[in-house]
C-alpha cells in the first residue's frame, strides 16, 4: 500500500517532462532528535526508490533526482533511480 507522500511524489514526477510513468517507494525511519528539551518522533526518509519510464535519459535523472532532493533534503546517494521495464 502506498503512503501519501508516496502517491504525491508519483504524482508530481509523472508530470514533469521526459519523465512518463513512475513508481516511487520510500525508506523511512525514526527521526532522531538530540537538540532541545525533547525527543521528537518524526519519521525522516531515508532513502528513495524511482522507477521511471524516461530513466534511460540522463536529463531527465538530473531532474527527478534534483526535485527528490529538493523535497525530502537528503543526499543524492540515497536516492536510485532506474528505468521501468
Amino acid at each position: 500500500m502506498k503512503s501519501d507522500l508516496e502517491a504525491k511524489l508519483e504524482s508530481i514526477l509523472s508530470g514533469a517532462e521526459g519523465v512518463g510513468e513512475v513508481r516511487v517507494m520510500l525508506m523511512t525511519g525514526k527521526k532522531e532528535n538530540t537538540q532541545g528539551f525533547y525527543s521528537s518522533d518524526e519519521t525522516e526518509v531515508t532513502g528513495v526508490l524511482i522507477a521511471a519510464q524516461g530513466a534511460d535519459n540522463p536529463v531527465t535523472v538530473q531532474n527527478i533526482q534534483q526535485a527528490v532532493m529538493a523535497l525530502f533534503q537528503i543526499e543524492a546517494h540515497k536516492i536510485k533511480i532506474m528505468k521501468m521495464k
